[in-house]
């Protein structure tokens, strides 16, 4: 169980797949402007890494490994996350069609969100059993969302703020996030 809680701890708070490891940086960006559409983002990333984690790593290890065809993974889970992509955009548009206008182009992205593959690329490398690939996908997505929710957050706030010209945009926000990030390796010292 302990192992678990650090596994959770380090993929959300220390090793933050946006903010350490810099995958996933098109939606962060992208859909930070505002907090509830971020928060839509969050959740959808987190139901396809945490799926998406579980569904690869049983093809891994049932198929991949047993016909010694581990030279097909990046194709194969690319094609996994794919479909959990389609399944969750066909669900928010029918069922929360202004959260699904709300992400409109960025949906899409998340089948080529670097995160998604990268965390079940690394549940590979690492030889995480099932259990703890999902504990990891799991507290990646946790930490995308944080990141993001709290990056709009911000991005709401400023919008009100005076910033000089040249800062108006994007360099206010990668500043935001360079600080951001800064403020995250805090959490290293908890592992």
């Amino acid at each position: 169980m302990k192992e678990m809680i650090l596994v959770l701890i380090g993929a959300a708070l220390v090793n933050n797949v946006v903010l350490s490891q810099f995958l996933g940086i098109c939606p962060f960006l992208g859909v930070s402007k505002r907090t509830k559409t971020a928060a839509g983002m969050g959740g959808a990333v987190i139901f396809v890494i945490t799926i998406a984690s579980a569904l690869t790593w049983i093809i891994n290890k049932v198929l991949l490994v047993n016909f010694k065809l581990e030279y097909l993974q990046t194709i194969v889970f690319i094609l996994v996350i794919a479909a959990l992509v389609q399944l969750i955009e066909m669900f928010l548009k029918k069922y929360s069609h202004s959260l699904y206008e709300a992400l409109g182009v960025y949906l899409p992205l998340i089948t080529t969100n670097c995160a998604v593959l990268g965390v079940a690329l690394t549940n590979v490398q690492m030889n995480y059993s099932f259990i703890k690939s999902i504990v990891n996908g799991f507290g990646t997505a946790v930490g995308f969302t944080v990141a993001i929710v709290i990056l709009a957050g911000i991005r709401e706030r400023i919008e009100y703020n005076e910033v000089p010209s040249a800062f108006r945009g994007m360099p206010i926000v990668l500043i935001t996030a360079g600080l951001m990030s800064i403020a995250f390796m805090g959490f290293a010292g908890l592992i």
